[in-house]
């Protein structure tokens, strides 16, 4: 039994491996690609979303009061003075010569002093600010006046501070903030990697020899079925595997550029050995089920493209379950949930990246998939027992 399965191994790794661009194409390439992909986007969203350190804000005033004029002497805008609200004043906004317009009442510094809410039946002084949206220093400028005006609002009257101090209120640690977004994001996307890794790979080994006739020698071969089918899913499995840790490393090392946290606020090196442990066998596992039901998939088929229309509604079901890890609030409890193939080893990657793993459901889940497996297994040794299926 162990010769010849490890005879097929070989032969598979000597067919994949002996073709350097498809190796490269399918392991190193996915990788590379993701993690430049989202290197730039990460780059590029922040570029849209911040303006650049050393740009300096230009605002239009009408009627600035004396109480503000300081303020306004401390931060980094270039103000005008405008004479009144106009459509002139309004079209530089519209058209991106101007990052904001702040308008105050005449006599505001008179009209804050007199009012007051508990007596006043009138609405309070109102700032009046126009910016346009869809300039990123305008927003930003904005938000910026925004919080300065809400802070000096605050200085009147102010009875009693929230957090005011210099102290750190939120409590949250390095691990706490790393968990929570790898749990919700790492989880799809490694199912999505992993099934992709697969689908590129599966249907070549089975449908391919098929359309080829080359899997026909395979049969008439001294060898049992199951040895065939165990050996095709662990070679298949290894080289997928690869595959979707290729991906895996390109979004772990491009992540921080994505989510705008370079400083390291975030960052794998929160985890240990015994939670990357459990990853790769859930990974491993995971990753030979997803082999072998594309594989019994692939031998129905009668040639690649048969195969990867076939396994369309397959990876329609396994994107469904991949967003599951950003539904909720954090993976189920219940044994029960852990012996549903796909979805049991996203809850799993989600609670070790959570750091809420429970040793039992991950048991579980290595145990359910391993059973799948040889279900499958043992499925495809009977199509390759079947000469209406293969030789048709």
């Amino acid at each position: 039994m162990k010769n010849s399965i490890l005879a097929i191994i070989k032969k598979e790794f000597v067919r994949f491996f002996g073709d350097k661009r498809m190796a490269i194409i399918t392991i190193f390439l996915p990788g590379v690609l993701i993690y430049a992909m989202y290197s730039i986007m990460g780059e590029g969203m922040m570029g849209r979303m911040t303006a650049d350190e050393d740009y300096i804000y230009n605002i239009s005033v009408v009627n600035m009061p004396q109480s503000i004029e300081p303020m306004m002497k401390n931060l980094p805008f270039r103000v005008e003075s405008a004479a009144e609200v106009n459509e002139n004043e309004r079209a530089k906004i519209t058209n991106k010569e101007t990052d904001l317009l702040v308008v105050f009442p005449e006599d505001f510094d008179a009209a804050v002093a007199a009012y007051d809410m508990k007596t006043s039946g009138e609405m309070a002084p109102q700032i009046e600010m126009f910016y346009n949206s869809t300039k990123t220093e305008s927003s930003e400028v904005y938000r910026m006046m925004t919080e300065a005006f809400d802070s000096y609002e605050s200085t009147l009257a102010n009875k009693f501070d929230v957090n005011g101090g210099e102290g750190v209120y939120d409590l949250a640690s390095k691990e706490d903030e790393t968990g929570m977004i790898f749990s919700m994001m790492l989880p799809m996307l490694l199912l999505i990697f992993l099934f992709s890794g697969c689908m590129s790979i599966a249907p070549e080994a089975i449908a391919g020899e098929k359309e080829r006739g080359t899997i026909a020698t395979l049969l008439v071969t001294p060898m049992k079925r199951s040895h065939l089918a165990l050996g095709k899913i662990i070679s298949l499995g290894v080289i997928a595997l690869l595959s979707g840790l290729s991906s895996f490393l390109g979004t772990m090392l491009s992540l921080p550029k994505m989510m705008g946290t370079e400083s390291g606020t975030i960052g794998a090196d929160v985890y240990g050995v015994n939670e990357y442990m459990m990853l790769l066998f859930i990974i491993l596992t995971t990753v030979l089920v997803m082999v072998a039901a594309l594989s019994v998939i692939s031998a129905y088929a009668k040639s690649v493209k048969e195969a990867s229309t076939a396994i369309m509604p397959l990876m329609v079901i396994v994107m469904l379950v991949a967003f599951s890890s950003m539904l909720g609030s954090g993976a189920p409890t219940e044994w029960y949930w852990y012996v549903i193939p796909f979805y049991n080893s996203v809850q799993c990657m989600n609670s070790i990246f959570a750091f809420a793993v429970l040793p039992v459901n991950i048991v579980i889940t290595l145990l359910s998939n391993l059973v799948y497996v040889l279900f499958l297994a043992a499925g495809l040794a009977k199509m390759f027992d079947s000469e209406k299926i293969m030789y048709l």
